[in-house]
């Protein structure tokens, strides 16, 4: 391995970590990414959900977004079943990476070293993914403890206690649901490096684009945006359907009840 295989290496780590921490929300940014501003329509979904009785939609959700992770963390496996297959088969791998053109002789180490770090990147992605369909698991659960919609207008504040439970393991289980998508997404620039340092750099470039273009720039941004109205405006942790419910509530309660 050379100079340039380690800087390439260095910018596709730094990448990563940039992209990780813009779409986060630890930069802060006057335009936020299109996954803070899905974090904040999960938020809006839990308390819209609080407000009618069948929820069968609401729970066909949360099953299509396990079924989603657990598709992910296979394929993950199944991935680094691969990599495990090169690795038994380097020699012949490598003959054939050799007969292709711009692809730089590292030797069998360097080949190795390459699989062993793409082996990584997919375990990463697996224990994420296997987290985040453990976590999503655990929002159906409390999900299934929010009272009726009767009940929560009688007891606003144990229902917001409730309903604030569920939404933050479901941003939790979404924030590890993106950070293991974003490990497929990067190692698919990270095969850049079987064929050389340059194309290593060229490739993470242009994921790394292509991703800042989805999260801030694309269509799904923007129609997500128009609905929400939030262009140009931090999103903060409370949102208006809360107030929204708990002035409802508050309402509610000064009716009388018959006996």
């Amino acid at each position: 391995m050379t100079n340039l295989d380690y800087c390439a290496l260095v910018l596709f780590g730094a990448s990563w970590l940039l992209f990780a921490s813009l779409t986060s929300g630890r930069i802060a940014l006057p335009r936020p990414s299109l996954t803070k501003v899905m974090s904040m329509r999960r938020r809006m979904w839990i308390y819209n959900a609080i407000k009618r009785d069948l929820r069968m939609i609401d729970t066909q959700i949360m099953a299509g977004l396990q079924n989603g992770t657990a598709f992910f963390a296979s394929t993950s496996i199944i991935a680094m079943g691969g990599c495990f297959a090169m690795l038994g088969a380097t020699d012949e791998v490598d003959a054939v990476l050799r007969d292709l053109p711009f692809v730089g002789v590292g030797g069998r180490v360097a080949f190795e070293f390459k699989v062993c770090g793409l082996i990584a990147i997919l375990g990463y992605s697996f224990f994420k993914f296997g987290w985040s369909y453990r976590l999503f698991n655990y929002c159906t659960i409390l999900f299934g403890c929010l009272p009726m919609a009767e009940e929560a207008r009688r007891n606003p504040e144990r229902t917001k206690r409730d309903a604030e439970a569920v939404i933050a393991i479901n941003i939790i289980a979404g924030m590890n649901f993106n950070a293991g998508l974003r490990a497929i997404f990067m190692s698919i620039g990270y095969l850049g490096w079987f064929l050389n340092a340059y194309m290593f750099m060229v490739m993470t470039v242009f994921i790394f684009s292509v991703l800042v273009h989805r999260q801030f720039f694309s269509s799904a941004r923007l129609a997500v945006m128009a609905q929400t109205e939030l262009d140009g405006a931090e999103i903060g942790v409370e949102s208006h359907e809360k107030d929204e419910f708990q002035g409802s509530a508050k309402q509610a309660s000064t009716l009388p009840h018959s006996s």
